[in-house]
């Protein structure tokens, strides 16, 4: 017989960053919780990406949800004891139409919020973009920056120390009904569950997965080490970056710019880049990426992908070899109806997943609209 092992008002089906900022939430909100994800720490989305809060780059409701997880983050990283900077991102341009998305963009913002740099002050503010076709850029002041590696695992290690809140590590979900939920280490009763678990959705629910049209995005990154060492604060995009955020798409010269891409570096658009990358406490670079889409994605990795993302990123460093120290595929849920997707397909169920790749970004402000509306 299966052994009945908590009772709590919450039960969050999965460990990574939106697991835990529903599990932050409902602890500030005084209910008893309990995490469970079926490995025995976070390793998928929430552990492979930049660490990057991308605030400035968001519109509408998602730069809404972005400004409040700006601040949890910050909370977060001084409760918590993980490292956190407030040192903003540059945007880079190298061509002409980037830099007219980027000056059309801090037309639209509030003074501040994104400041216009020609060549001499952006090498003025950050010394490591030493390319020569780097024109400009542009700070982006309200950016923030984690360590993955580190932010995660700290996060859900401080919120298993706080009154009322469990975690049940290497346990699978198998279903819920009737305030009882199913799980390979026995029944938990909860008011309510909130299931979690990013691209996996199909697994569990695939009827809301197909409804949402959910598919994963693999994407390829790595750590490298630097031609030189640097001291690089804020997250780096790129004009890639500029055909993949609201803010920057919904420009006129953003319009103009994939054209542009495609026409001059095709290889870039081919492999869907969003060059880009930020530098962890211990010196090295996170670097990446490209993106495919599939309902199931391959495993293997394509070397000439990789080619082309250190040659771009050594071209922004003003050239010299970036030693790989590690690579991996990222992936994430993706879909082409919605940023996210809040769903019950059950009662007493609710799934939550962000599908646009910007759940560091989002999630700690949107998990406080998730129990609003419960």
């Amino acid at each position: 017989m299966t052994a009945t092992i908590a009772r709590c008002d919450v039960l969050i089906v999965g460990a990574g960053i939106v697991g835990l900022a529903h599990a932050h939430e409902a602890m500030r909100r005084g209910l008893s919780v309990v995490v469970i994800d079926r490995d025995a720490r976070a390793v998928g989305a929430s552990v492979r990406n930049f660490g990057h809060c991308c605030v400035t780059a968001q519109t509408g409701e998602l730069l809404d949800l972005a400004r409040v997880a700006r601040e949890t983050w910050l909370h977060l990283s001084a409760a918590a004891g993980f490292f956190s900077v407030e040192s903003g991102a540059i945007a880079v341009a190298q061509t002409p139409t980037e830099f007219a998305v980027l000056e059309e963009l801090a037309a639209q913002r509030d003074p501040g919020e994104v400041v216009l740099v020609n060549r001499a002050q952006l090498r003025d503010r950050v010394s490591a973009i030493g390319g020569v076709a780097v024109i400009g850029g542009a700070l982006l002041r309200d950016d923030v920056r984690v360590d993955p590696r580190e932010a995660v695992a700290a996060l859900a290690a401080w919120l298993e120390r706080q009154p009322h809140v469990g975690f049940r590590w290497r346990t699978s979900y198998l279903g819920a009904a009737n305030g009882v939920a199913e799980t390979s280490r026995g029944r938990i009763h909860a008011n309510r569950v909130i299931v979690c678990v990013g691209h996996d959705l199909d697994y569990l629910y695939p009827e809301t997965a197909d409804a949402y049209d959910v598919q994963r995005c693999s994407l390829q990154m790595a750590r490298v080490r630097p031609p030189h060492p640097l001291g690089l604060n804020p997250a780096v995009l790129t004009g890639t970056s500029m055909l993949r955020y609201p803010a920057f798409t919904a420009t006129a010269a953003g319009g103009l710019l994939r054209a542009e891409l495609a026409r001059t570096d095709p290889d870039l658009i081919d492999i869907a880049a969003n060059v880009m990358f930020t530098q962890r406490p211990d010196g090295s670079l996170i670097v990446g990426d490209s993106h495919t889409y599939d309902v199931t994605t391959t495993p293997f990795l394509a070397e000439p992908t990789f080619d082309v993302l250190l040659q771009r990123i050594s071209d922004v460093l003003g050239g010299g070899r970036l030693e790989v120290i590690e690579r991996w595929q990222g992936v994430y849920a993706s879909s082409a109806l919605r940023p996210y997707l809040i769903d019950e397909p059950e009662p007493g169920v609710t799934v939550v997943s962000v599908t646009s790749g910007v759940g560091m970004t989002i999630a700690l402000g949107l998990a406080p609209r998730v129990f609003d509306s419960l």
